[in-house]
Order: C-alpha cells, then sequence, then structure tokens
C-alpha cells in the first residue's frame, strides 16, 4: 500500500513553522530520493515528504487567520503532503479538497490529515483545466517551472474571477508572476539539505482575477 511506503520512509515530527501540526516527513531526503527512484522510473519526485516553504506560510497564516477559510470550501492545490490541507480543517473550513497528481502524495496527505485528527477529501487529477467553484483555492510553492506556472495562473485568476480567495505562497521562486496582491511575510525555516539555506523569506500573495 501507498501508505506503508510513506510510513516506511518517514517520521512524525513538528513542522517547524506550524508546531501544531506534525507531518510525516523524510528524515533522510537523499535516502527517500532514491527510494523512491528505485520503485519505478514513473514516480515523482517525494515533494509529499518535506514541509516546504510556501506551505508552512500558507498554513501558518490560515491558522492565524481562521476567519479566511471557516465554514467555507477549500481547495489545496497540489497539495504535497497535505500540510495546507490540514491546516485549512483545523482552521474549520468543510469541505477540504487535497488536490495532486501524484498518488503518493495523496496517500501522504491523507495519513497527515489523521495524524492531526482532521478529514480531507483527496482527490488525484489534473484540476488545472477545470472549473469548480470553490470557496478558497489555496496553492503552496507552486512556481518552480515555467511550465507549471503557466497553467497554475490562468487556472488561479479563474478561480478568482469565480469569486474565490485566493492565496499562494511562495518563498521566492523563479517563476512567480506579477500583479499579485501581499498579504503576509514571513521568515520560514527549511530543509537545508533542500534549499541550500536554513530560512526562507516567503510571501503569502492573493491573486486576483
Amino acid at each position: 500500500m501507498l501508505s506503508e511506503f510513506v510510513l516506511a520512509h518517514t517520521a512524525l515530527l513538528p513542522v517547524p513553522f506550524v508546531p501544531e501540526i506534525s507531518l510525516w516527513q523524510a528524515e533522510e531526503p537523499i535516502a527517500l530520493w532514491e527510494a523512491t527512484e528505485a520503485a519505478g522510473a514513473s514516480q515523482p519526485p517525494p515533494f509529499w515528504a518535506f514541509a516546504w516553504a510556501g506551505g508552512q506560510a500558507l498554513a501558518r497564516h490560515i491558522l492565524d487567520e481562521p476567519d479566511l477559510v471557516s465554514g467555507r470550501s477549500v481547495l489545496d492545490l497540489a497539495t504535497g503532503s497535505g500540510l495546507v490541507a490540514v491546516a485549512a480543517a483545523r482552521a474549520g473550513a468543510a469541505p477540504v479538497t487535497a488536490n495532486d497528481i501524484d498518488p503518493l502524495s495523496l496517500a501522504a496527505a491523507e495519513t497527515n490529515a489523521r495524524a492531526n485528527n482532521v478529514t480531507i477529501n483527496p482527490v488525484e487529477a489534473d484540476l488545472l483545466d477545470s472549473d469548480h467553484k470553490y470557496g478558497v483555492v489555496l496553492a503552496g510553492d507552486v512556481f518552480y517551472s515555467r511550465e507549471m506556472a503557466a497553467r497554475v495562473l490562468p487556472f488561479l485568476r479563474r478561480a478568482a474571477g469565480r469569486g474565490s480567495l485566493v492565496l499562494v505562497g511562495d518563498p521566492g521562486r523563479a517563476y512567480l508572476p506579477e500583479g499579485l496582491i501581499k498579504r503576509a511575510v514571513y521568515d520560514v525555516p527549511v530543509n537545508e539539505a533542500l534549499e541550500s539555506v536554513a530560512i526562507r523569506r516567503t510571501t503569502v500573495w492573493q491573486v486576483t482575477a
């Protein structure tokens, strides 16, 4: 089972910037990367095993301002570990949809939701051409490649145009678009083996139509 792979390669640890949430996280990034590759060439990188800066900032922002999501439907796009989805559920959002194209990511997100006693709805699909409406759309660390940014931004702008509150967390990735509204800035502890630094200055942005 996918959840068994997650549990076999991670440890349940508090999130550095959001210590009230614990996630199953990789303690040895390189070893997990190698194990994932050994599981099959088609496996995506194990982004689900780490608390990335953008997600940590979004989770912190939501927990500090729960009225942003409380009582509203939430989509956590490219959920990864499920950190942001878990934070949204903790802050009173319902239902919370955790979306990713990686089945291991969704296994991790469900495992992390159980560890934090919340409920999320995992959806394995590419939603970027869809037009479902959510009260809030959240996306952490999605502007890491030109191709991803080119697909994600139109989706987020369409969501904002339908009336969704759209928030993204980004630590200055290369393809962050212009024209976003700054909502908060945090200095987020990150995995130095992955980021080459111990702290990333990370911004929560609002996307408008």
